[in-house]
């Protein structure tokens, strides 16, 4: 379902930037994790690439500390301000879902954050609704690594 377009409570819509189809979320077990490594090691980012080597799961590292390439496409943001990247090969054959950002139990990259409290992140995902597909194609293109993005 597409975010509804912001209003000034009167039904009159606000300026501002267009609203986008939402593509990436948190389960509430990922979110308060978030919220706790963040607490630990300052603002986060997530990527995700799709390759070998843990590559299936998205890693979440210090904001800043990952460099995003000119091939990674920006999701969104989760937990508030959290950005989610994705490589754009990845996001080639995930463009046509909702992905879900959840936690499970098992150790995962030791790269990632989450990865010394025993548990791991995990992307589910659903395919989107003929609605939603329509609303997706009205979209500008999601930012890139080459656009130079708040942090």
């Amino acid at each position: 379902m597409a975010v509804p377009e912001p209003t000034d409570g009167a039904g009159a819509v606000r300026p501002g930037p267009v609203p986008r189809v939402e593509r990436i979320a948190l389960t509430p077990e990922a979110a308060r994790l978030l919220e706790r490594l963040a607490g630990i090691h300052g603002p986060l980012m997530f990527h995700q690439s799709g390759g070998c080597c843990d590559g299936s799961s998205p890693m979440c590292y210090p904001r800043g500390e990952f460099r995003v390439g000119s091939g990674d496409v920006l999701l969104g943001r989760v937990g508030g301000d959290t950005p989610f990247w994705i490589s754009a090969s990845q996001y080639a054959y995930w463009s046509h879902t909702h992905l879900t950002v959840d936690v499970v139990p098992g150790r995962g990259s030791g790269f990632s954050v989450e990865a010394p409290e025993g548990v791991r992140f995990l992307i589910r995902s659903r395919l989107f609704t003929e609605e939603e597909l329509a609303d997706l194609e009205a979209e500008p293109p999601l930012p890139s690594g080459t656009e130079r993005l708040r942090p």
